[in-house]
Formats: C-alpha cells, sequence, structure tokens
C-alpha cells in the first residue's frame, strides 16, 4: 500500500530575521531602532522571491522590536497578507533557541505554515539544527523555509523535515 502524505500533514516554518536596522539615533533603545533605507530595500527583493514562490503563512508572529514588526509589516504588504493579522511575541526579541520552540509548540495544528520575524544569534542557532553544512549567521532579511513531517507542531522536533530553501539578499538579483 502506498503511503501519500497530504500536505495538512506537514508543517511549514519560514524564519526571517529582521532587516537591516538604523543607528542614525543613538538615543533610541535597542528594542526601538527602526530599519535603515537599506534594509527596506532588501527586504524588497525577499518580498518579490516569496512572491514568485506563492508563499503565503497561514500566520505571522514577529517579535516586539520595532525593526522585526517593520520587517514583518512590508513582507505582509509585500505578499498580500493582512498586515493588522501579524501577531507580536515579546518573547521573540532575545529569544534562546527554547523560546522559538516554545513559541512553536504553542501553535494550533490547524495551522499548516507560519512565518517568524526575529533576531540573531537565536534564529542563526535554530536554523542550523537543521542545515548542512551550518550557517555562520543568517544575515538580516535572511529566510529560511523548513518543512516537518508531523500533524502537531509540538512534535517538529522529533520528526523528519527538509530545507524548502535559505535565501538572503545579496542571492537575488
Amino acid at each position: 500500500m502506498l503511503n501519500i502524505r497530504k500536505k495538512k500533514d506537514m508543517k511549514t516554518l519560514y524564519l526571517v530575521r529582521h532587516a537591516k536596522s538604523s543607528w542614525d539615533d543613538l538615543n533610541l533603545s535597542d528594542h526601538e531602532r527602526p530599519l535603515s533605507p537599506t534594509g527596506i530595500k532588501k527586504t524588497g527583493k525577499i518580498v518579490n522571491f516569496l512572491k514568485k514562490k506563492n508563499i503565503m503563512p497561514g500566520l505571522m508572529i514577529s517579535s516586539s522590536a520595532v525593526r522585526a514588526l517593520a520587517t514583518a509589516k512590508l513582507i505582509a504588504r509585500g505578499i498580500g497578507y493582512p498586515a493588522d493579522k501579524i501577531k507580536t511575541d515579546p518573547a521573540l526579541y532575545h529569544a534562546s533557541e527554547d523560546t522559538i520552540l516554545d513559541a512553536v509548540y504553542g501553535l494550533p495544528d490547524d495551522l499548516e505554515s507560519v512565518m517568524l520575524f526575529g533576531h540573531n544569534p537565536a534564529f542563526t542557532y535554530f536554523v542550523n539544527n537543521y542545515l548542512t553544512p551550518p550557517l555562520e549567521n543568517l544575515p538580516t532579511t535572511g529566510v529560511v523555509s523548513i518543512r516537518f513531517n508531523t500533524h502537531h507542531w509540538e512534535n517538529i522536533s522529533n520528526s523528519g523535515f527538509k530545507i524548502n530553501f535559505v535565501v538572503f539578499p545579496k542571492m537575488l538579483k
């Protein structure tokens, strides 16, 4: 008997590091730093890539930091995801790998795909659990897409997986 997995039986996680931020106002806290013009421009390259791949996550969750949420909003607008539906999770700011897993484990299983927006070093450490060879550094606006062979988000650590893509702005024209 042939065992064919339905798309529903899989979960797709997109991890997006925030775009390049501005250091123009040194009076701002790290949490409040906005995106730089370069960061906004390079995010446009990622938006075009995601649009060509018809990427539309079921949910977007962002760190509460200004630069992460601004990146999420740029990508949401670019791919047609309602920006007012982006959830913020303050725990993703200064997150650890375990914090990222906690955010994912708590997702409802009827969601097939989720896009998380956050920061290094946690995002690099997290994706390196799945990448061979590992990344030295997930660059700003870098995206890693991982498909997990499971029905339940809480089982992603123990399931098979496939890397759908790894993309950075400098890889795109």
